[in-house]
């Protein structure tokens, strides 16, 4: 997989020109633990989430939001890997998603999109993270069958993945090692005979 080098075109491989909000987002490993996502900042999260685009406007995404100092909190934190329990539990906010690939409790598939859907909704949340001054992290580090147990999803949602959402407690790394534009269009497909 080739990296982009500083070189000619840094300021396009380092997200010059794109939107502030996408060029400056990065996932810190460090939160401040002293900061708290407030029920205005977790409704306008959870909003843009909810405007997110979906196939046949389906919608298939569901979030367990918890804030330290919650109960929810620990029902979520005890369940979390180690690698991640280093950082995400000075997370203002611990969010885990979930989609519904199911309909109700038969195995019958609801949609193929379903977890594709699920990432729509969670880009906006975290683009509109970014627009409140705030970073995530997401990540699966994490005990499913645990995290499954201790929260029971209704029959046809799956947990996914986690969110930690805060304020970081570092700067943005210098450089981003991005994959170049060429790549993206070339990596995937077979060259031409």
């Amino acid at each position: 997989m080739r990296r982009d080098q500083a070189g000619p075109e840094a300021g396009v491989r380092t997200g010059g020109g794109i939107h502030p909000l996408l060029a400056g987002r990065f996932s810190p490993s460090r939160f401040d633990p002293d900061a708290v996502v407030d029920d205005g900042a977790l409704g306008l999260l959870l909003e843009a989430a909810r405007w997110a685009p979906s196939a046949g406007n389906s919608q298939p995404w569901g979030f367990f939001v918890s804030r330290r100092g919650e109960p929810g909190h620990g029902r979520v934190v005890r369940h979390l890997a180690a690698s991640s329990a280093r950082w995400a539990t000075d997370a203002g906010l611990l969010v885990v998603t979930s989609a519904r690939r199911y309909v109700d409790d038969t195995p019958l598939l609801y949609s193929e999109f379903a977890d594709y859907d699920l990432g729509q909704a969670v880009a906006h949340m975290t683009l509109q993270a970014e627009a409140l001054g705030l970073a995530s992290h997401q990540f699966r580090a994490f005990d499913l069958e645990g995290l499954t147990e201790e929260l029971r999803p209704l029959p046809g949602w799956e947990i996914i993945s986690m969110i930690a959402l805060g304020r970081a407690a570092e700067e943005p790394p210098e450089g981003r090692d991005r994959r170049s534009v060429a790549d993206l269009l070339s990596a995937p497909w077979t060259p031409e005979a």
